[in-house]
């Protein structure tokens, strides 16, 4: 029987196993075993980690095993330990049973590819990073998993590295990521130089004592006095923006679609996206004391889920409407976290790892089907040749539309009662732009299904024909995903009591100050129906659209040309930032190139140094005539030049 401390170590280390194992050795155990050795290692971490979570909640158990010393330099010394609480195991169950949901479906998905070895080492070494995240107990650990899930997406959106635009999309999201790292890595340095520690016991006592004897402390930056606490908590807010794609530094997200489906699911139910509500909701004794850094964390939130419902309106390709919807409700979460309802951004964090996940398998399913076509334009039709993943595909959009007894109805009106709750200016903007968020949602949701599903067939003759359900090895995984998305937010709202304002469930993994003054119990009826009533009423709308008078699209996008086109074209950030960063960079970097590299660098280094030896080698070769008389006037003068040298020397 494995100890609760060896269950929480293999749940983190069986999936870099798998991940080392295949890599190193992908040329010579062949695809069925590479497969095998990624699958089991990433099932067995899965099971695990429920075993953990058992272990943990409900039993007033937190966990630090430690690995090993891992900084030793002077006084400062930091530990690698996996860190186990309520806030953990939940990150744990939901990381560990997406990835593995994940591989197994990748087996099926990617059967065809000529690499799939390399792609299940790297989806193993996905999930591991984000275990290591999940686990750390201080900010460098914390800081190495945050990389290295960078550094996983970067391999995976890039995978079919023969295709242009996808190279181009795993660099978009390397560089804009780095935007929001380095704020994060001066964040983790502010709150060392600070409280002389990066260890989250250690800090956020310091931080509570600093704060009580010192509120009013800040910082003199640039002639700006800034509060030492809203300072280090939006610097901390900045590499959050990053990783879960937040408004201004959300353009990677979209085009993260090119790499495979596969890696879309991962990446946007249960590693990436998610570290950023993870680390707010690690950080709430920060947070809490930082009331500045909450307000902007609220109305960055709010934006993003109104801005992206809106982009997800108008999008053709079925994954980037749920990457729109995935960035979306991460505003939610964000805004939840802005007033203070930790619990309630995390729960939904866990109810939508599940059917966004479902979602976007069911995708993978339907692009499958249609022999690789994504664009909901050329579909339409099918819902008879691919009946289950059919089924799928509306269970996972009644979660997201928060349709009551799925998971998305309990998890989103926590957070919506709890932004109104909060009696705030910025909750009560949160709460107006969520509730208008819901709508869309609801309405690009049914949009995907009746557009993909239903209508006249638009697909060329070939294609139908080959429409067909996708096999059990990528149907089979999505059944833990359908209950997930039907009975999660039951079960965590009822069974474990995640939104009680009393905190009970958490057993002090998240910090709320004055939690009993705002709970989601106590809004009014409206108030507490109208994301029902938003989501019903988007549904009703897109069947209006696209069933009974699928004329009206049409009409009203000729009648609101210029509004189409600026959704249609994402609000134009991606050409805003060509215009405003790229292109200047470019410029730069060709000035640069020409002015510094070439003229001076090359000129003065490598390049003269070659002209020079190229110049003395040309003259002394002149030298060699074949001439004896010219050998022998040159040996004179060589031993006249030696014989003048040492009569110097000797009168000297």
């Amino acid at each position: 029987m494995l100890s609760l401390n060896e269950m929480i170590v293999l749940t983190v280390f069986l999936p870099l196993f798998g991940a080392l194992v295949t890599g190193l050795f992908v040329r010579n155990i062949g695809d069925k075993r590479a497969q095998l050795l990624t699958c089991i290692p990433m099932v067995l971490s899965a099971v695990l980690a429920l075993a953990v979570f058992l272990n943990v909640t409900g039993h007033e158990v937190v966990r630090t095993v430690p690995v090993l010393t891992w900084i030793v330099s002077g006084d400062f010394v930091t530990h690698w330990a996996l860190k186990v609480d309520v806030l953990t195991a939940i990150m744990l169950v939901l990381v560990t049973w997406v990835s593995a949901i994940v591989h197994v479906y990748s087996v099926g998905y990617m059967s065809h590819d000529d690499h799939k070895p390399r792609f299940m080492a790297y989806l193993s070494l996905f999930t591991f990073s984000m275990l290591m995240l999940v686990t750390a107990d201080n900010f460098i650990q914390l800081f190495f998993g945050w990389e290295g899930v960078g550094l996983c997406s970067y391999l995976l959106i890039g995978f079919w590295f023969k295709k242009p635009s996808a190279c181009a999309a795993a660099m978009k999201a390397f560089i804009v990521n780095r935007v929001g790292d380095f704020g994060f890595a001066l964040g983790i340095a502010a709150v060392f130089l600070t409280f002389g520690s990066v260890d989250f016991a250690t800090v956020f006592k310091a931080a509570s004592d600093f704060h009580a004897t010192t509120p009013e402390a800040s910082w003199n930056i640039l002639g700006m006095n800034l509060p030492v606490m809203d300072t280090i908590c939006l610097l901390l807010f900045m590499g959050a923006m990053g990783k879960s794609a937040q408004f201004m530094l959300h353009t990677w997200l979209p085009d993260a679609m090119e790499g495979p489906t596969p890696v879309s699911a991962l990446i946007h139910a249960a590693t990436m996206v998610t570290a950023g509500v993870f680390m707010l909701a690690r950080c709430s004794p920060l947070f809490e004391l930082a009331p500045t850094a909450l307000m902007v964390v609220t109305y960055i939130g709010a934006i993003t889920a109104f801005f992206a419902a809106t982009i997800g309106l108008v999008q053709n390709d079925i994954k980037r409407v749920i990457a729109y919807s995935t960035c979306s409700q991460l505003g939610y979460m964000f805004f939840a976290c802005g007033v203070s309802a930790y619990n309630a951004a995390v729960f939904h964090l866990f109810t939508h790892g599940f059917f966004k996940a479902l979602l976007f398998l069911g995708a993978g399913s339907v692009i499958h089907a249609m022999s690789g076509e994504q664009d909901m334009r050329k579909m339409g039709g099918i819902w008879r040749k691919i009946p289950y993943t059919y089924a799928f595909m509306w269970i996972g959009s009644l979660a997201l539309a928060g349709i009551p007894l799925f998971a998305g109805f309990y998890s989103k009106d926590g957070i919506l009662e709890a932004a109104y709750a909060a009696g705030t200016t910025q909750g009560s903007v949160a709460f107006s732009l969520g509730i208008a968020a819901a709508l869309m949602t609801a309405f690009y949701s049914w949009r995907l299904l009746f557009m993909t599903f239903h209508g006249t067939p638009r697909a060329d003759h070939h294609t139908m024909e080959h429409v067909h359900e996708s096999p059990r090895i990528m149907l089979l995984p999505l059944v833990p995903l359908v209950l997930g998305a039907i009975f999660a937010g039951a079960i965590g709202y009822y069974g474990w009591e995640i939104l009680d304002p009393s905190l009970t469930f958490w057993n002090g993994a998240i910090t709320i100050l004055g939690h009993g003054e705002h709970g989601e119990h106590h809004a009014p009826f409206l108030i507490h129906h109208a994301p029902l009533i938003a989501g019903v009423s988007g549904i009703s709308l897109a069947y209006l659209f696209y069933i009974r008078r699928p004329e009206l699209p049409v009409l009203l996008k000729m009648r609101f040309q210029g509004l189409y086109k600026f959704l249609l074209n994402k609000w134009y950030f991606d050409e805003l930032y060509d215009r405003i960063f790229v292109r200047p960079s470019i410029v730069l970097g060709r000035w640069f190139w020409n002015a510094v590299d070439t003229k001076v660098i090359d000129r003065l280094g490598p390049n003269g140094a070659a002209f020079v030896s190229r110049a003395v080698a040309l003259r002394s070769a002149k030298l060699q005539t074949g001439f004896l008389y010219h050998y022998a006037f040159s040996m004179i003068i060589g031993l006249l030049v030696l014989m003048s040298w040492l009569a110097y020397t000797v009168i000297r």
